[in-house]
């Protein structure tokens, strides 16, 4: 299975794979945990979700161009990890929000997951540049044997990135099972079950008492929920007992977190000798070049670079559309999705279980195609993968159409048994993952090799930067899909993203004949 590849490629994936657990227990839970602790709506939350990725993308320009300075990738990659679990500390503490302390606490929480993005930035795009070095090397050895050998060792490059990317969602695949399962036990412990629809109407009755609109709705759930034993004096008390035992649950995950990161960190430091050290490697390499050489080269830089920015222009709309799983597609779990026997942040690790399930299927399929001598390139399955993200979108567009589905608002407007009778089944959620799946390894692993290619070899930090920084650029365009599905009927808000996928990948195949040429050099 990985015969042929780097001796290093393992740890590095293993300590990747802790990394993501800790990073995805939290992302599971960010957006509904912003709004159950302080009450923010589901824009404002969207918005700190989307800033913060945003964050963790935007600041790997800065890890990389760290690393590529001080040709020291392993110790901006270790100081990363040790700055991310600072973060989760911070976070993990179980301080549950007041009037009096909100804001204090608010502004804690939005410092310390700024904290969590300036370490991830250091961390993430740098352990993608010394998997790509580790296949430069692996090239290079391959080249001294002869032309076959260095056309083997370039095939297992796509290969590489996409098994490095099964493990990171093998940690992504565990860790949205962690938080509702912490959240739950705290829950439990006082006689109190789990429902997606409380926090909101606690919120709303803090702030409104018995004035507020969906109070009947609250008098049912709450009788719902306690069934358990818990007994019920009066609904303030309640309202407060209920948010502090889901919060403290999910204080509790953030500190499963903190543990993630620190097993990640000695993986790294374990394993550190197997991993390539750049800078003695450009000592070594050193030559004269002539002034013709030099030309020749910063016009092949400079070609590389402007296929690096073409492709990151598209890519930019499939993370706009994919990362709704964080926010839009959480909402509509909770809103519209009958999640009585499944919480809706466990419906994430659908994705990652897919990754792991499908990549040796597409795998093989890719492998059988070159074999055959119709091998896909690169850049061409970004462009496939993008006409599939638009599929799983016009999948859903049509069960919204076909089950008459208003706008979030409207729909929570409605009585709890008229909302329960509308709500679809798990399984709808289970087949847009699935399809968002596919799209994603056409894209991301692929995308990461892509890069690996193309970026020059003193420039490689940056440019996975870059990668990365596309992916922020996509998750600051986050908000627009909350404000779609709470104003339109949300078969037009899944139209949208629908519309900007294809479109995508129509301008990604008029490209591809280019990028094939710029790779191939």
């Amino acid at each position: 299975m990985f015969k042929g590849h780097p001796k290093g490629l393992i740890a590095a994936a293993l300590s990747n794979m802790g990394e993501r657990f800790g990073y995805y227990i939290m992302v599971a839970v960010l957006s509904l945990f912003l709004c159950s602790q302080f009450g923010l709506s589901d824009g404002t939350a969207a918005t700190i979700y989307s800033v913060f990725l945003a964050g963790i993308y935007v600041l790997s320009l800065v890890g990389g161009i760290i690393a590529d300075r001080t040709q020291n990738y392993k110790g901006t990659i270790m100081t990363g990890l040790i700055v991310m679990a600072l973060g989760y500390v911070a976070i993990a503490v179980p301080v549950n929000a007041t009037a009096d302390n909100k804001m204090f606490l608010l502004v804690v929480t939005c410092i310390a997951l700024a904290v969590i993005a300036f370490g991830n930035g250091l961390f993430k795009g740098n352990l993608q540049a010394i998997v790509g070095q580790m296949y430069d090397n692996l090239e290079k050895e391959a080249a001294k044997e002869g032309p076959e050998a260095l056309k083997k060792a370039q095939g297992l490059r796509d290969a590489g990135f996409q098994w490095f990317y099964v493990f990171i969602n093998i940690g992504a695949g565990v860790a949205p099972f962690i938080a509702p399962w912490l959240r739950n036990l705290s829950l439990n412990s006082k006689g109190l079950l789990y429902n997606a629809n409380l926090p909101k109407l606690c919120h709303e009755y803090l702030a409104s008492g018995e004035a507020m609109q969906g109070f009947d709705n609250l008098n049912t759930l709450a009788a719902e929920v306690t069934a358990k034993g818990y007994q019920i004096t009066d609904m303030t008390t309640f309202c407060n007992d209920y948010l502090q035992l889901y919060n403290n649950g999910i204080h509790y995950a953030f500190i499963a977190s903190v543990v993630a990161m620190l097993i990640s960190l000695c993986i790294f430091i374990f394993n550190k000798v197997k991993f390539p050290t750049p800078s003695k490697k450009v000592e070594a390499e050193a030559v004269t070049l002539t002034a013709d050489e030099r030309q020749a080269m910063a016009k092949d830089i400079r070609q590389r670079i402007y296929a690096l920015f073409a492709v990151l222009g598209i890519v930019i709309f499939f993370w706009f559309s994919f990362h709704q799983n964080g926010v839009t597609l959480s909402y509509f779990a909770r809103d519209f999705v009958n999640t009585s026997t499944i919480a809706p942040e466990i419906l994430q690790s659908i994705n990652p279980i897919c990754v792991i399930l499908l990549t040796p299927v597409i795998m093989l399929i890719f492998s059988s195609l070159a074999n055959k001598g119709h091998a896909i390139s690169t850049p061409r399955k970004i462009a496939i993968g993008m006409a599939i993200a638009g599929l799983a979108y016009v999948f859903l567009m049509i069960v919204s159409m076909v089950n008459g589905y208003p706008s979030s608002t409207d729909f929570l407007a409605q009585g709890t048994a008229t909302q329960e009778a509308a709500k679809t089944g798990v399984w709808v959620m289970v087949i847009m993952y699935f399809i968002l799946t596919v799209a994603e390894l056409f894209i991301s692993p692929l995308g990461l090799s892509f890069v690996s290619k193309v970026a020059p070899k003193h420039l490689q930090g940056l440019c996975q930067g870059l990668w990365l920084a596309a992916t922020a650029v996509g998750n600051l365009l986050l908000p627009i899909g909350p404000l779609m599905y709470n104003a339109w009927p949300i078969w037009q808000c899944w139209l949208v993203f629908a519309i900007v996928c294809g479109v995508s990948m129509g301008v990604m195949l008029g490209m591809v004949k280019w990028l094939e040429r710029v790779t191939a050099a």
